[in-house]
């Protein structure tokens, strides 16, 4: 038989041992009695039998299994058959009656083992080391004591303990017995606790299951035991207190990492003082409000369970906050610096965005990431507004609703179980919401400015068209007829005078309609821009009537860039000319980070202002459809000077 195969065999024998049990006990004890401790029973050897299982080098699985199959067959199984026997006068009754209530004292050295070994199957140290033999000893004393005794007669069918030795001093072995045997308990409980204080990361969260289980069953048993004469609820809790340490146990051994022992911890201690609070809250109440009204009134009780209720949330807050900062510090922490946070984005100390980053420093991962969801594109985006696909990481999707607002990826940590970081996550919905809704803004934005971008570009397209035409058809074709009208009339002579006047009035027609062509056209690039600002500018410094000094960039730029540039010097130039009445004008550009930097400079009056329905007036809105700045420095006397800047990239 091979060592893993052993667990599943003592289970088994288990199994087998409580079915019998059950059977001859039935309704001859109470039938919850019976049950709950083959449940009890089963429970302790099915959680050694898995622990010694998986962890066969672990002497507290096969504890578990020895211990509760001789507490199956001495308790359970023996005192079934002490009951028949009494009820159907089967043979070997008060023998087996005898022993099941003699047994008790072997499961109470077992759970002292198990409190000093758990969980790594070793004493905390070798000081320790005489608490288990004193333990060995009071369980021999005492059960010597208790079995001989001839006071144990009420334990058995018959009233008496026919095993019972009058010259042995029974009184002296318990005296002495059970203070070791109970002594050696406490200390193994409070090895836990020394253990607690001294071991981090894995084996304190493993303590912390099994210690939860621990302090509720030091405190449970001892309250039962002092009442096992007076009533038979003591039975029933210390059973269910009996069960709860096997699975503890295994869970801590075995599973720790599935659930969030913290919480399970503060919620406990929470909700029971919250139930003593109300309790205590509600007997008061009736006291004070049935002094006043009576205590047969039912005002009074409707009364007090009306404020009872009203004080439930409040209260349960209030002591949640206690507890958590007492037994789940890691939770209290966690949520109390989210809290900060919203705090910090409320007051507009910090912005909203920065929630991943907080994130990232409560939960203890750097790589976290906070993906937002976009209504209107139906895909997940990054804080930047990039497009992003989840990965396979661990994710929590955060909701309004029914509607999803974002995602956070993160890896698992040890440090946080899930239930918390969710609460933290969810605690910071808030921010995200925000921060989905200024992303939503920012993207709507840019899109205004990507149309309107785009706007000025088909306009500035279909205006160099229109410029091309003018040139190339109209404008020409006027030029022709012109010419050839001045030739017919050189071929005429001078003796027609009537149709040279005609043709002379002809020829001024044309040239009136040529200028109206040309006036039109220079609202509109040049075909020099075609090959960049340079050409273009020098163009401008040519026909101008005043000296122009150029300054401009070899490299080439957006076209929607160079045409803004292109105008914003035509307006200036001009002005310079028809109202600055200056002497000089200086056109400069320049790129600086990524940004075009345009300036136009003279040396006139001044006092231009761009509110008074000039020209500038549009030309400022230009520069602003491409997300650019436009400026004008004007003081009387003082010249003027028109700056832009622009994005390169435009």
């Amino acid at each position: 038989m091979g060592r893993r195969t052993v667990p599943a065999v003592l289970f088994g024998a288990t199994v087998v041992v409580e079915i019998a049990a059950v059977v001859l006990s039935w309704r001859l004890e109470p039938g919850y009695d019976t049950l709950l401790y083959a449940v009890a029973g089963l429970t302790t050897v099915g959680a050694g039998a898995v622990i010694a299982h998986r962890r066969p080098e672990n002497p507290i699985g096969w504890l578990f299994c020895g211990f509760g199959l001789l507490n199956a067959i001495a308790a359970d199984l023996l005192q079934g058959w002490g009951l028949r026997a009494a009820a159907d006068a089967w043979p070997g009754g008060s023998l087996a009656e005898w022993i099941a209530s003699s047994s008790w004292l072997i499961s109470g050295y077992g759970w002292t083992l198990t409190f000093l070994l758990f969980p790594t199957g070793h004493l905390p140290s070798p000081r320790w080391r005489l608490v288990p033999w004193a333990g060995a000893l009071g369980m021999v004393l005492g059960t010597t004591g208790w079995a001989l005794s001839p006071d144990r007669g009420r334990d058995l069918t018959s009233g008496r303990n026919p095993w019972a030795v009058e010259s042995l001093p029974t009184g002296f072995l318990l005296t002495v017995g059970m203070p070791l045997l109970l002594g050696s308990l406490i200390a193994a409980v409070l090895s836990l606790a020394v253990r607690f204080r001294r071991t981090s990361g894995l084996e304190r969260q493993q303590l912390k299951w099994f210690v939860l289980a621990a302090s509720v069953a030091g405190v449970v048993l001892p309250i039962t035991f002092a009442l096992w004469y007076v009533t038979p609820a003591a039975g029933v809790v210390a059973a269910l207190a009996l069960s709860a340490l096997p699975l503890a146990a295994g869970a801590a051994i075995l599973r720790y990492r599935l659930y969030d022992i913290d919480l399970v911890i503060s919620r406990t201690v929470a909700y029971a003082t919250l139930s003593v609070a109300l309790a205590a809250a509600y007997g008061v109440l009736i006291v004070a409000l049935g002094t006043m009204f009576g205590r047969s009134s039912g005002w009074a009780t409707a009364a007090a369970t009306v404020v009872c209720t009203i004080l439930f949330h409040p209260l349960r807050r209030r002591i949640q906050d206690a507890v958590d900062r007492r037994f789940n510090r890691s939770r209290y922490d966690a949520l109390r610096r989210m809290a900060v946070f919203l705090d910090e984005v409320r007051g507009g100390r910090r912005a909203p965005e920065d929630v991943q980053a907080v994130l990232r420093e409560i939960l203890a991962d750097p790589d976290l990431e906070l993906l937002i969801f976009l209504p209107e594109t139906q895909q997940y985006v990054d804080l930047a507004g990039n497009p992003r696909d989840e990965d396979a990481r661990h994710r929590i999707v955060i909701e309004r609703g029914d509607d999803p607002i974002g995602v956070v990826l993160h890896n698992s940590g040890a440090n946080f179980g899930p239930e918390l970081l969710r609460c933290v996550v969810e605690e910071g919905a808030l921010a995200v919401e925000v921060a989905r809704l200024r992303a939503e803004v920012r993207l709507q934005l840019s899109e205004v400015e990507a149309s309107r971008a785009r706007i000025v570009a088909a306009g500035h397209a279909e205006r160099r068209r229109i410029e091309r035409d003018l040139h190339d058809g109209a404008q020409q074709r006027l030029i022709s007829i012109g010419l050839a009208l001045r030739h017919a009339q050189h071929q005429l002579g001078s003796s027609r005078d009537a149709v040279g006047a005609t043709l002379d009035r002809a020829v001024g027609e044309v040239s009136v309609a040529i200028g109206e062509l040309r006036e039109l056209a220079r609202g509109l690039p040049p075909t020099q821009l075609d090959a960049g600002l340079g050409p273009a500018f020098d163009d401008l410094a040519r026909r101008a009537p005043l000296p122009v000094s150029v300054e401009v960039p070899g490299e080439r730029f957006g076209p929607g860039v160079e045409a803004a540039a292109y105008f914003l010097c035509c307006e200036g130039l001009t002005n310079a000319v028809k109202h600055a009445n200056a002497s000089r004008v200086a056109l400069a550009v320049r790129c600086d980070q990524q940004r075009l930097l345009v300036t136009v400079t003279d040396d006139g009056i001044g006092g231009a202002d761009a509110r008074q329905g000039t020209g500038l007036t549009g030309l400022a809105d230009r520069i602003a459809a491409l997300g650019g700045t436009f400026h004008i420095y004007s003081s009387p006397g003082k010249g003027t000077t028109l700056t832009a800047e622009l994005p390169c990239g435009s």
